[in-house]
């Protein structure tokens, strides 16, 4: 009867513990707003349990990182895909809207084995600088005969002599090519991405070894076991380096407290600068709690070896086997110490036990009236009163509220109504929350690129939100379907420009003449022109107020746009839809996360910046290549309005911490502000240029911010305000940093700075960048006095051979 009561009560915990699956159909079906992925049905929700969105890593058996390499298998060089599967509510069943039949390229086997450890194909280079690059040699069973019709040679023209001093000529030309390609690289001429490249473009005559099984085993335990788990163990009992990111260099490093030990692991420690003494991340505890969960450990071992089997499984199956099950590549985008959260609990558990052995231990010496206290004292001083004391500073949140602060400046920054394109998680996200949670400037529609190739989110921006109108978009549901105009291939037809209404059409057809079919069977939509040309309407540019009235005379006629001579992806054809369907009714936005031409739609000549983000105009102000800061437009009258109204979210505060994220952030506010105080200065209105000076030194503090190199421009701006004493009062503080970065590198060993010659030769050029700001502006006394100090700290790195002063 016990029995079954226990066993009623498990699978009851277990119904109650699973129903919570339930929210999440529940909460879609409700058609909120936000919501990704929309798991509103079974086969919606098992996608999102199954996380197919994130594609999957073979743990045990399968390709390893060199398949980039590999040629398809010539028995089956394609297979099916997962048939993709929606639910028709007129049917009332699940429907195949897309059977994905030979879909999926095959390769062949070579590259497949045991344990794929290294099998990302995104982290290539990362890979050969852990294992060294895979070796190749030229593929002895090549048939070069077929390699002479590409170049425009008929092998059956040619007599039996003649095709083999052809293929002896083209076999010599390529061995003589390995031959030196094998010698750059030996003699590091080249490095690993030109090694990529090299087999990218030379794989069809090459074999390519992929990686060992001891290779695989090496890195697994160097890498995955200790720089993503052994690390993250240290950090939370050992202590952290810093709050910067680490990837396997001088950042984000365990830190104990002990000089002799960080000094055999990460060089001197004497000279360290004050930025990375006052680093609130870092946190030292000299080994303490790190070796009473040791202590811990080993008498939870003594005492109860079956209890201790039971936290040794929790400790390994949340580290180490869930490692081997993740499978992580060099490098992740964030570092990911949260996941292995439950090995930590298991630990602390033997921290518990760490105390009560050196309680034990006491009372056997000294009366356990006297023991018990003075145990408890001391582990709380080596325990939790050290770890708060150290890590208070980095975990406290208060008074911080810099990325709300940010995302309601990027909202501010758009008109009424305006269609804000945003590009990832860092710049859509604190929007999203601003929106959501505050009801901050609902009006403004966000549209993330990196969700607009999905169908469900394609069908959730064409509807309201909040308090703004639909996305214009054409496409029907069908149209755009995952698997359908996934990519759309460029098949010149003709060299004329089309409008963009005329390429919309006809990207849109479904007719089988307006389609590429592969060999595969699959069928893709192709674009017959690369060259687009979009008209623009000048009064309704003019009725919605689209540029400011003294921009009028330069509106243009049309907007001409040149599509990658390749293809493009759903996201631009949506974009571009979107484009077409607005017409100037409503203002659009780009964010500025991305260079990239793409997430500007091809139009970075036709950009104004407006706070913190840039706005489409139908007026030309020619972007380079060379000078990317100087992106778009500035309207100055605009933009300083926009500045004005900006709440900083305390940011200014000396008491809060300044994390990672905020400091980063700093970058797209100072750079914006840089270019607003420039044009103002040009404009003659220098009040207005210091005041926005004034705001960005106010509430982005040089000492917490760090990204020295872009506070310059506000250097120059006070010279030219006519603040000499504030102009010398900043770079003075600039010229500081760098001297302290430069003799900390100069404290290394000399053979490391190769390592790091892109920090050496970076602070030389921003110190040298500060002297030229000086000169410029025709101080040169400041100049003359501060020189001879820059050529001693350049002299330091003669092997660089950076020019003096």
């Amino acid at each position: 009867m016990a029995f079954g009561n226990t066993v009623l009560l498990c699978l009851l915990f277990i119904l109650i513990g699973f129903s919570t699956w339930t929210m999440l159909p529940i909460r879609s079906n409700a058609n909120v707003v936000i919501n990704e992925n929309k798991p509103s049905d079974a086969a919606e929700v098992l996608a999102y349990y199954n996380m197919e969105q994130y594609g999957e890593r073979k743990v045990f058996f399968g390709p390893s990182y060199t398949e980039v390499y590999a040629n398809l298998d010539p028995n089956k060089p394609y297979e099916d895909s997962k048939p993709n599967y929606e639910r028709d509510y007129k049917a009332g069943k699940y429907v195949i809207v897309n059977n994905y039949k030979n879909a999926k390229q095959n390769s062949d086997d070579r590259h497949s084995g045991f344990f794929p450890r290294m099998s990302s194909d995104k982290s290539v280079t990362n890979y050969m600088s852990f294992n060294g690059p895979p070796p190749f040699r030229i593929d002895p069973a090549f048939d070069y005969t077929n390699e002479l019709r590409n170049y425009g040679i008929e092998i059956d023209s040619l007599s039996d002599e003649e095709a083999m001093q052809a293929v002896a000529q083209i076999k010599g030309e390529l061995e003589q090519m390995v031959t030196e390609f094998r010698t750059s690289y030996s003699s590091g001429k080249v490095g690993n991405e030109e090694y990529d490249k090299f087999l990218q473009s030379y794989k069809q005559y090459l074999i390519i070894e992929k990686p060992t099984f001891a290779e695989n085993v090496q890195f697994m335990f160097e890498y995955q076991f200790g720089y993503m788990y052994w690390r993250y163990l240290m950090w939370n009992f050992v202590g952290k380096q810093n709050d910067l990111q680490g990837e396997y260099d001088n950042n984000g490093n365990w830190l104990s407290g002990i000089t002799f030990i960080d000094e055999a692991r990460l060089g001197p420690q004497g000279n360290l600068t004050r930025d990375m003494l006052n680093n609130k991340g870092r946190n030292t505890y000299y080994f303490l709690p790190f070796i009473l969960g040791l202590i811990g450990a080993v008498y939870h071992a003594r005492k109860d070896l079956k209890s201790f089997y039971i936290i040794l499984a929790m400790f390994l199956f949340m580290s180490f086997a869930l490692k081997i099950f993740l499978n992580e590549r060099p490098f992740e985008v964030r570092e990911r110490d949260y996941v292995l959260v439950g090995s930590f609990y298991a630990f602390a558990i033997w921290i518990v036990f760490g105390v009560y052995a050196l309680y034990d231990t006491a009372r056997k010496y000294i009366q356990p009236k006297i023991a018990g206290p003075l145990v408890l004292a001391a582990t709380l001083l080596a325990g939790p009163v050290l770890l708060a004391s150290q890590n208070w500073d980095d975990h406290d949140r208060s008074g911080r509220y810099t990325a709300v602060a940010m995302a309601k400046a990027y909202l501010d920054s758009c008109e009424p109504n305006a269609i804000l394109f945003t590009i990832g998680d860092n710049d859509t996200f604190p929007l999203w929350y601003a929106q959501e949670i505050e009801g901050f400037r609902t009006d403004v529609r966000i549209v993330c690129i990196t969700l607009l190739p999905t169908d469900w989110y394609i069908d959730q921006i064409k509807q309201k939100a909040y308090e703004s109108d639909p996305v214009p978009i054409s496409f029907n549901h069908s149209q755009y379907v995952d698997g359908t105009r996934d990519y759309l291939l460029h098949r010149p037809k003709t060299e004329e420009r089309i409008s963009l209404n005329e390429f919309i059409e006809f990207v849109s057809l479904d007719d089988e003449r307006a389609k590429i079919t592969f060999e595969n069977g699959q069928k893709v939509n192709y674009y017959p022109t690369n060259k687009i040309r979009i008209p623009v309407d000048k009064n309704e540019v003019v009725k919605n107020k689209v540029v400011s009235p003294q921009r009028y005379d330069s509106i243009v006629d049309h907007i001409d746009i040149d599509l990658p001579q390749n293809a493009i992806y759903k996201h631009n054809l949506m974009m571009l839809d979107i484009i077409n369907n607005n017409k100037w009714k409503r203002p659009i936005y780009f964010s500025g996360g991305s260079n990239d031409d793409e997430n500007y739609i091809w139009m970075k000549d036709y950009l104004q910046l407006e706070g913190m983000v840039y706005k489409l105009v139908p007026v030309k102000t020619p972007f380079t290549s060379e000078n990317r800061i100087d992106m778009g437009y500035v309207d100055s009258k605009k933009m300083y309005d926009i500045v004005m109204k900006w709440d900083w979210g305390n940011s200014g505060s000396t008491s809060i911490y300044h994390d990672p994220e905020t400091r980063r952030n700093s970058i797209n506010y100072r750079k914006n502000l840089a270019r607003l105080v420039e044009a103002l200065i040009n404009e003659g209105d220098k009040a207005k240029a210091r005041k926005v000076i004034d705001i960005a030194m106010k509430n982005m503090p040089v000492d917490y911010f760090g990204y020295y190199f872009i506070v310059e421009p506000f250097a120059d701006g006070c010279y030219k305000t006519g603040d000499k004493a504030e102009a010398r009062k900043l770079i003075t503080t600039l010229m500081g940093k760098y001297k302290e970065n430069l003799a900390y590198y100069k404290s290394l060993p000399a053979s490391g700075h190769s390592e790091i010659y892109y920090e050496i030769v970076r602070d030389i050029e921003s110190y040298r960048s500060l002297l030229l700001v000086m000169k410029d502006n025709g101080d040169m006394e400041f100049y003359n006095s501060a020189k001879s100090d820059f050529n001693k700290y350049n002299a330091m790195f003669p092997r660089f051979k950076r020019e003096s002063e």
